[in-house]
């Protein structure tokens, strides 16, 4: 950034001849150094100055660049906030988005916003200031250079806590209490290191899905998200760099995740997986050697053992409950249940009774492990011992 103060004094016919206009230069002459007429970016071959003329206060020209639902409410309040003039926050928005099914994507051709994309952005019109929400693609330092307060990320967790993919969904499996939002300025090469310029603290309420506190976050990063541009300029001037402490990475999720280890993994660590992952990845086992979806969580279950002495204490054990209509499986320390499974088709607990688990079945099968769920095997799938490694490093007790 150039000191306003130093280029009034530089020579006319210098300024003229690198394509400044003789109004632009009148009105450097004017400025007194203390307000932001002019924002100009040293060009690296250091040929001069490319001029990029931003106000010094709102409204704003946006450029937003998103994906999905969690982004899609904080393009909602810039869209909000562009129609109404009194709040003076944005006065141009324009799309950067990705697939032809990504919500943001929709949203933009429905309400008829200029639609950018990705990676063909045109920057023939200006922008003061880039926003990011949910992209997943890393943006060039050209692209943020050319936005004079830079691009802002609005970020779903305490960073440095949960840097990468999805922070939301390693909040809920790892069990933190507090989470947050972050809003930052993004920084090229790397994702959410940038410095922070506002951030604000959420307590997890106890039991809540990874979709349910999403959409809380989604919400509180979008208020956020407008209170900054509100006063973006003393945000930048008072922005903080991150702590090298604490820094944890989110990666994203997947379905290896939802095999569940009977052996190694807890009561506890299989219902925070479900509240992590199970809307968009249903937990998983062995049945007879072949994958088997458990459906219906309805988390850690009482046994008694005096009323049924006959049910084994080895992990993967499936027992059902009549009165409850439920299958018990037991786990590392206890005993889960769910109300259906998915086995070429979708059945009750009843109906997996009747056609697996019935004494009549049983006896019928020479296995030993017919009244077992088993964990998930190298052989169990091609390239199996590469996906086990994956699966158990992406476990937490």
């Amino acid at each position: 950034m150039w000191n306003l103060n130093y280029l009034k004094f530089i020579d006319q016919g210098r300024l003229l001849s690198q394509g400044l206009c003789s109004s632009c230069i009148a009105r450097l002459r004017r400025c007194d150094g203390s307000h932001r007429r002019g924002l100009f970016l040293f060009s690296r071959n250091k040929s001069f100055v490319t001029q990029i003329k931003s106000a010094s206060k709102p409204p704003w020209r946006v450029l937003f660049f998103g994906s999905d639902d969690f982004a899609l409410e904080s393009l909602k309040r810039l869209h909000v906030s562009r129609d109404d003039r009194k709040a003076g926050v944005v006065g141009s928005l324009e799309v950067v988005t990705l697939s032809r099914d990504a919500p943001v994507r929709k949203y933009a051709e429905e309400h008829r916003l200029p639609l950018h994309h990705w990676p063909d952005v045109d920057l023939t019109a200006q922008f003061d200031v880039g926003v990011v929400v949910s992209f997943g693609c890393l943006i060039k330092e050209n692209l943020i250079n050319k936005m004079p307060y830079g691009i802002l990320n609005v970020h779903p967790s305490l960073l440095p806590r949960w840097r990468g993919p999805a922070p939301i969904f390693h909040t809920i499996l790892h069990g933190d209490s507090v989470t947050g939002v972050t809003i930052m300025q993004i920084r090229p090469k790397r994702f959410d290191v940038g410095p922070i310029l506002q951030q604000e603290l959420y307590e997890v309420p106890k039991n809540c899905t990874a979709d349910e506190l999403g959409a809380t976050l989604a919400a509180e990063g979008s208020e956020m998200l407008m209170d900054t541009l509100k006063h973006l300029p003393q945000r930048i001037a008072n922005r903080k760099e991150q702590p090298k402490e604490g820094a944890s990475f989110a990666p994203k999720i997947s379905s290896r995740m939802a095999w569940i280890m009977w052996e190694e993994h807890s009561c506890d660590y299989i219902d925070r997986l479900f509240r992590a992952i199970g809307s968009r990845f249903p937990l998983k086992t062995m049945w007879m050697g072949n994958p088997l979806k458990l459906l219906d969580f309805v988390g850690k279950c009482s046994v008694s053992f005096t009323a049924a002495p006959y049910l084994s204490s080895v992990p993967g054990s499936v027992h059902y409950q009549k009165e409850s209509n439920t299958l018990l499986v037991r786990c590392k320390d206890g005993w889960v249940g769910f109300k259906a499974v998915n086995f070429k088709k979708r059945l009750s607990a009843s109906d997996f009774f009747n056609g697996y688990l019935h004494q009549s079945v049983l006896k019928k099968s020479p296995s030993t492990n017919t009244c077992l769920f088993q964990s998930y095997k190298e052989s169990d799938s091609p390239g199996g011992h590469h996906n086990n490694m994956l699966l158990r490093n992406n476990t937490s007790l």
